[in-house]
């Protein structure tokens, strides 16, 4: 039904209640059993037990314990237990983080009135908010958080906040008139009020229509739990890329096994040197050492103001094409502020921003002091007067305690240099007419020094202008004539084109009157017109520039906002995301379109307005089947559902709400848009990162399969045994790889345009350089064999140990290599010190295991005599080399 359309003694009947005895108890319990408690239902959620044993499901990681399995069968129990560990770490850290991050749920319900005022059987009662049910009566007042939602019934001065739930950056006024138009949205509704919003004034009675799931906070917790939860982009390549190396370490090893077999070797030595080659070609420490990329890239974000909540978020933002922010709070302060005032036909422009009481006045290009001009004083002086707003420092910041429409005129009368002090000394208020949402106006009658009493009044500027009987103009009280007001009208019209919210003040004195019979009519009729105030939420400083940098890597900023389409488009304009060819498209609009016919022209739109949570969704998913990698910024309980189903979904951590934080993979520390951006830098440097190590590991690998795959070819004797393989595989090359991990961004990073969605990670010649490189290290280890084994023909050990030291030099001098696309002489080797100590490390490591006598009959090595080293050294150069000077070759031409 929709109630905000009925007539209160229709509503009345529809839900067969009593507007003045309430419930009986009785029906109440009745209507508990017929619609249950009023409360948010949760998912059903797995056990602990099944998340867990959830993380082994990849296929890659089930091939890994198949090859555990079988090497602790041939007894290879250092191996087994090697890969087991590696394995059961990823699979903790997924379990970790998978059972945090659904909370969205019990977010929600502490944002449920816990007490709620009814009325049951004639009598006024505190219940718990789950007690409560349709057509239960309660009554609320200032401070008191809304318990379910309710078609208001009596309203005095009520004001209720609703942001978390519509974006509106303002306390709504509401009404108990009913409501007709097409496609209203919940901002829309005055006449309703909502589960979880906030009273911020007055008091009210309403009578409960939906409780539960069926509430408009209840449709958002539905949202969040069918939201559909996306895999990143890099868990899509790697997996795309596990079953490529799965595939491919397959086919070689049975290559390697059945020709070693056909030519006489035995079959469990060829058996083991199989599984040996399936592990080097799988690289099991590729997802740890994304991990450890990841986290590393975190605690770095943590410098930057940003919490990741889930690892692969840091990733997925370095892609991501379209930014999709909430206007308030996030790319505006959520502050109220005076930017101009308009009095006697003159117009000053006030600097400033916030809170903070510090600012300067302009006429045009020139600084003013407000105590210079009567009108502009006066104007100032009593918006500060017809006010309740006070600033309180909490924490070393300022805070504002009441309306932020009172806020924005109290801080605009201090930057003048007025004071609360100052103005209690030369004015006492000695009565009061409050603001009502009929008169839209609020007096004071406050007596000055000399004992005079006058009226100060504040208002709606349409209101008050037809109250007016004369105006300031010249800085003498001149009486109303059409071309003052017409001057008026054209300031006000002036303002709300700039989407500025317009406050008008007036005063009138009375002199020789009675206080006690003055009257609301009295005092606000035949008033002097001071004035305009003219206010908006403004524009955080520094997020023009971080949204034209932003533009400049490629990446798209949307506006999407619960605020007013005027309101919304000059803040666009302002920060320069509406461009003049970019479309702005309203909630209605939305409403009528299918999200196929959004998809056609949402790349065109730069500005959501008026929009409600399913509108987020529906925007979020189209720029998804659009091909996009969609981030969307936000801190209402609104924005939760787009959150969670957005590619990364990025929460305020000031002003948001624990849902929206719960939803997100990415908390703002500061609240700051211009944080998004260092988030960017941070996710593509540590995407390039990830490419340089799977260009090492990779290439290693290849050079490993490759080695063993020639000599059975040429019908030589196997040149690595399986734990020479598997020591290279998991200790040589881990902390290498690990250290191209904490590589430093090349230059350009922020000027290169966003990753395609779909580009795999052999993309821009990655494979090649894997496969050539991969073959050169092969080739060369291969050759360092040859040649020691026709030296030595009795040492096999001897030669084995030559093309050892040749593999684990050439991968060692290639990592070089890895930190650049171009060449290894484009980047200072001694620009990564982390690489640097650990090439040094795994070079002792391996002499370690060639020299040190307990070792080597495990490793089956022998000491290398020193002439040898010579032959190691100059094959393993040859990779690398060749390669720079090939470079060089083509730079000439």
């Amino acid at each position: 039904m929709k109630f905000h359309e009925m007539r209160q003694e229709d509503i009345e009947k529809a839900i067969n209640t009593d507007y003045q005895q309430g419930l009986s108890s009785a029906d109440a319990e009745n209507r508990k059993k017929q619609y249950g408690y009023n409360q948010l239902e949760e998912a059903e959620k797995q056990s602990a037990l099944l998340v867990f044993f959830s993380q082994f499901k990849d296929f890659m990681v089930l091939v890994l314990l198949a090859a555990t399995l079988i090497s602790g069968l041939l007894g290879e129990y250092i191996d087994a237990i090697a890969i087991i560990a590696i394995v059961v770490v990823n699979s903790f850290l997924g379990f970790f983080q998978e059972r945090k991050a659904e909370k969205s749920l019990q977010a929600l319900k502490e944002l449920s009135a816990p007490q709620v005022s009814v009325l049951r059987d004639g009598s006024w009662m505190k219940v718990h908010s789950k007690e409560v049910t349709i057509g239960d009566i309660i009554r609320f007042s200032s401070g008191d958080r809304i318990g379910a939602d309710i078609r208001l019934i009596e309203t005095n001065n009520l004001e209720i906040e609703e942001s978390a739930l519509t974006g509106e950056s303002l306390p709504v006024l509401k009404t108990t008139k009913p409501l007709h138009g097409k496609g209203l949205n919940l901002g829309d509704m005055e006449n309703m009020a909502f589960m979880g919003t906030l009273v911020t004034r007055g008091n009210g009675l309403g009578v409960v229509t939906s409780i539960g799931m069926n509430t408009a906070m209840g449709q958002i917790a539905d949202m969040i739990q069918k939201a559909e939860t996306m895999t990143t982009p890099l868990q899509r390549r790697l997996e795309e890329l596990g079953k490529i190396l799965i595939t491919v370490a397959l086919i070689l090893t049975a290559l390697v096994v059945g020709i070693g077999v056909l030519q006489g070797h035995d079959i469990y030595s060829m058996f083991l040197a199989g599984v040996s080659l399936a592990v080097a070609a799988i690289p099991e420490g590729l997802p740890a050492i994304v991990t450890v990329a990841l986290s590393l890239g975190v605690q770095r974000m943590i410098k930057q103001k940003a919490i990741v909540r889930k690892l692969p978020a840091v990733e997925t933002l370095g892609c991501a094409s379209v930014i999709c922010s909430d206007k308030t709070g996030t790319l505006t302060q959520n502050k109220m502020t005076v930017t101009k005032l308009w009095s006697a036909g003159r117009l000053w422009d006030v600097s400033g921003t916030g809170y903070v009481p510090q600012g300067d006045f302009f006429n045009g290009e020139s600084r003013v002091s407000p105590s210079s001009d009567q009108s502009l004083k006066q104007l100032l002086t009593f918006g500060m007067l017809c006010n309740h707003a006070e600033l309180v420092e909490r924490d070393g910041e300022l805070i504002l305690d009441g309306d932020p429409t009172e806020g924005a005129l109290l801080v605009a009368g201090m930057k003048a240099g007025l004071t609360r002090d100052a103005l209690s000394t030369s004015f006492r208020i000695v009565k009061e007419f409050p603001f009502d949402s009929t008169r839209k106006m609020m007096t004071v009658v406050a007596e000055d020094a000399a004992g005079k009493l006058f009226a100060v009044t504040k208002g709606a500027p349409d209101v008050l202008v037809g109250k007016s009987a004369s105006i300031i103009w010249d800085g003498k009280v001149q009486k109303a004539n059409e071309a003052a007001f017409q001057a008026v009208e054209e300031a006000i019209s002036g303002m709300s084109s700039n989407a500025l919210r317009t406050i008008a003040i007036a005063y009138k004195p009375l002199n020789g009157q009675s206080l006690d019979l003055l009257t609301e009519a009295s005092v606000e009729k035949e008033v002097t017109f001071i004035g305009l105030q003219g206010m908006i939420d403004p524009p955080r400083p520094e997020v023009k520039q971080a949204v034209r940098e932003c533009r400049d890597a490629g990446i798209k900023t949307v506006m999407i906002t619960g605020d007013h389409v005027l309101t919304a488009k000059a803040i666009a304009k302002q920060l320069g995301i509406l461009k003049s060819n970019d479309r702005v498209m309203d909630g209605k609009a939305l409403n009528e379109m299918e999200i196929e016919e959004l998809e056609e022209i949402v790349e065109d739109v730069s500005v959501f307005a008026r929009v409600s949570p399913e509108h987020k969704l529906k925007i979020v998913k189209a720029l998804q089947n659009r091909g996009h990698i969609v981030a969307m910024t936000g801190d209402g309980v609104n924005d939760a559902p787009a959150i969670k189903t957005s590619d990364i979904g990025i929460a305020m951590g000031i002003t948001g709400t624990d849902v929206a934080k719960e939803s997100s993979s990415l908390v703002l520390l500061d609240d700051n848009f211009a944080t998004i951006k260092s988030a960017i830098k941070e996710g593509r440097n540590i995407y390039e990162n990830i490419r340089k190590f799977i260009r090492y590991l990779l290439a290693s690998n290849v050079g490993e399969i490759l080695v063993m795959l020639f000599a059975m070819l040429l019908a030589l004797p196997l040149p690595l045994v399986p734990i020479q393989i598997l020591w290279v595989n998991l200790v040589t090359d881990g902390l290498p790889a690990m250290a191209l991990g904490l590589d430093k961004p090349e230059g350009d990073v922020m000027k290169r345009k966003p990753r395609h969605p779909k580009e795999g990670v052999f993309a821009r010649g990655l494979g090649w350089k894997v496969v050539s490189r991969g073959f050169l290290i092969g080739g060369v280890t291969l050759l360092a064999f040859i040649i020691a084994y026709h030296q030595h023909p009795d040492q096999l050990e001897y030669a084995q140990t030559i093309a050892f030291a040749t593999l684990v030099l050439a991968q060692l001098i290639h990592v070089f290599d890895c930190r650049s696309e171009v060449s290894v002489f484009s980047r200072n080797p001694f620009g990564n010190m982390y690489l640097v100590w650990a090439v040094l490390s795994s070079l002792l490591l391996m002499l370690v295991v060639i020299y040190l006598p307990g070792l080597q009959p495990i490793f089956h090595t022998v000491s290398i005599e020193p002439r040898d080293w010579l032959l190691i050294v100059g094959l393993s150069s040859i990779p690398t080399f060749l390669l720079a000077g090939s470079f060089f070759a083509r730079k000439k031409q």
